[in-house]
């Protein structure tokens, strides 16, 4: 598939044919859902089969929003419809795990919210960078009686250690760029004026050395940090099956009542709002 020009609402942008940016655009809270699958797909396979392409950058068009939390007013048939990947595993989760595997540098450049399936992709990417004043990451799930769904509790522990991992799943609050740094989290956080040089400086470095050795320093530090298919499938099961539960559309709807999918206080102040439910 050519994706020169725009794919729906996540663009992307050959910088040249060694340096890509990624940017979602889905406005105004860039929201994630079955309607999306397609595109990113077509982004996770023009990365695994494209020759020349060696760093990809993830970013967003949308002010305070890097990449959200799923769509919760789609329909649940359209996305228990959905086939699975070529992993085996359902779409979401297998196009984060063929991220993670691509023969291609993967980095999230975070300013704004990216909180469930952005920090999901932010965890898939090879590196993520975020805005010190800007960024907010966070697994939310837990506090609407939801379990993650895209992979954290596989990948978060290996980059911060288990209890900071609990910490984050388990608080469900939300977490800033400088203690995003601090717990590993992301890689670095920068001042925001400092993010873009930074983040475009380093892709293009990457760009500019020889693909196969990327590609084979990539796969040996893949075998010795990524988690199996086996670790990252049970999570979207249990996504699914705790979405269906009472207890979490009882906590959904009142996150629906406070504003939640709609511009507003409870989108840029997700974490505060679920730790209210339960009080």
């Amino acid at each position: 598939m050519d994706i020169s020009a725009n794919v729906g609402q996540i663009r992307v942008d050959r910088r040249s044919p060694a340096y890509w940016r990624v940017t979602f655009d889905l406005p105004p809270l860039n929201i994630f859902g079955p309607g999306n699958m397609a595109q990113l797909n077509a982004v996770v396979a023009a990365l695994e089969s494209d020759e020349q392409v060696k760093v990809v950058v993830f970013d967003s068009a949308v002010e305070g929003f890097f990449l959200t939390h799923y769509d919760f007013l789609a329909k649940p048939e359209e996305t228990l419809g959905l086939p699975p990947g070529p992993t085996g595993l359902q779409q979401l989760p297998d196009m984060l795990v063929r991220l993670s595997r691509a023969p291609v540098v993967s980095i999230a450049s975070i300013r704004g919210r990216a909180t469930g399936v952005g920090s999901e992709l932010a965890l898939a990417s090879d590196m993520r960078f975020a805005s010190r004043e800007k960024a907010i990451l966070s697994q939310w799930e837990v506090g609407a009686g939801l379990v993650p769904g895209g992979g954290p509790m596989a990948r978060l522990p290996r980059l911060m250690g288990r209890g900071r991992a609990l910490e984050v799943l388990l608080g469900a609050d939300d977490i800033p760029g400088d203690l995003a740094e601090r717990y590993g989290y992301v890689n670095r956080s920068f001042p925001d004026a400092e993010l873009d040089s930074f983040v475009d400086a380093l892709a293009q470095r990457i760009a500019s050395f020889d693909k196969q050795a990327i590609t084979e320093t990539k796969r040996l530090v893949d075998v010795a940090s990524l988690p199996s298919d086996a670790e990252i499938a049970p999570e979207w099961e249990a996504f699914m099956t705790a979405l269906a539960r009472p207890a979490a559309q009882t906590r959904i709807k009142q996150l629906m009542e406070r504003g939640f999918h709609k511009p507003g206080d409870v989108e840029t102040h997700l974490g505060y709002h679920v730790g209210q439910l339960g009080r």
